[in-house]
């Protein structure tokens, strides 16, 4: 036997006798009672006998009893606890399962809010993309409108060409050549012209005679100047501006005259407004 069978029996044999003793001094001699029972005169009723609670439920406290027991008995105890051992088991599994749906919406909010947070990250860049070219337009479309200002003020400013000097060039009949004097006629007029802008030279040569045969005299007089002035002053040929007028009269407002030979007026022309703009 172990210790606590031992403890057992020695607890079973004290209540044993202790129960024992309480009866023997209960109990009282035969002829007292008859004489007690005469006296008094009347019959009572016995006592009802007292329902044992204690641990043995009303068993004999002895050995026998103590290791028959239900409650000693190890099926008894585990056909007792298997609902608990049901339960908790089954708590168990209710608490795997809920820690699994706890990590695995715990993982799903991870993830959504890294999407999330690449997702903001790139809609900021974009925004800064879409900031930096919104500027970007903005400053080109300041600067074509400032363009677009600029040419119609030069647009506007091209009919306001305005003649300065007129030079003549006469020719003999027949030639095409330039004569000294009119080099030097020339030279004068070009001299002044070199490093400077918003100009034109136009060009137009008379001749006499009629129909296409004047028209043909006076270009070559006419060519004679312009190969002159892109010749020898490099004037650009994109200034100057070439006309063939055959015999037809001077515009209004000249001096020139009819002559037997040919002739070339050379004019001069600025504009003011364009050279104040640049």
């Amino acid at each position: 036997m172990n210790k606590r069978s031992i403890l057992a029996l020695v607890c079973a044999i004290g209540a044993a006798s202790g129960v024992s003793a309480q009866q023997a001094g209960s109990v009282a001699p035969a002829g007292q009672t008859t004489s007690t029972s005469q006296n008094d005169g009347s019959a009572r009723e016995p006592l009802p006998p007292q329902t044992s609670k204690d641990f043995w439920d009303g068993d004999d406290p002895n050995l026998v009893n103590l290791v028959t027991h239900p409650f000693a008995n190890k099926k008894y105890v585990q056909r007792m606890t298997r609902p608990i051992k049901d339960r908790l088991n089954e708590l168990d599994e209710i608490t795997t399962s809920n820690r699994e749906a706890i990590r695995d919406v715990d993982s799903r909010a991870q993830h959504g809010l890294q999407l999330a947070s690449e997702k903001t990250t790139l809609a900021d860049q974009h925004a800064s993309d879409a900031s930096s070219k919104a500027q970007q337009a903005q400053t080109a479309a300041t600067d074509s409108a400032s363009k677009v200002s600029n040419a119609e003020r030069m647009v506007g400013s091209l009919d306001q060409y305005k003649g300065t000097s007129q030079t003549e060039i006469l020719f003999r009949p027949g030639q095409s050549v330039l004569s000294k004097q009119a080099k030097d006629a020339l030279d004068a007029m070009a001299e002044p012209l070199k490093g400077q802008h918003s100009y034109i030279i136009e060009v137009r040569g008379y001749a006499s005679g009629s129909g296409q045969a004047a028209i043909a005299n006076s270009q070559k007089m006419a060519d004679s100047v312009v190969r002159y002035l892109v010749l020898s002053h490099s004037i650009p040929v994109y200034r100057i501006y070439m006309l063939s007028m055959g015999n037809a009269p001077a515009p209004e407002g000249t001096a020139a005259k009819r002559t037997s030979g040919g002739r070339v007026e050379v004019n001069l022309l600025r504009n003011d407004a364009m050279t104040a703009q640049r």
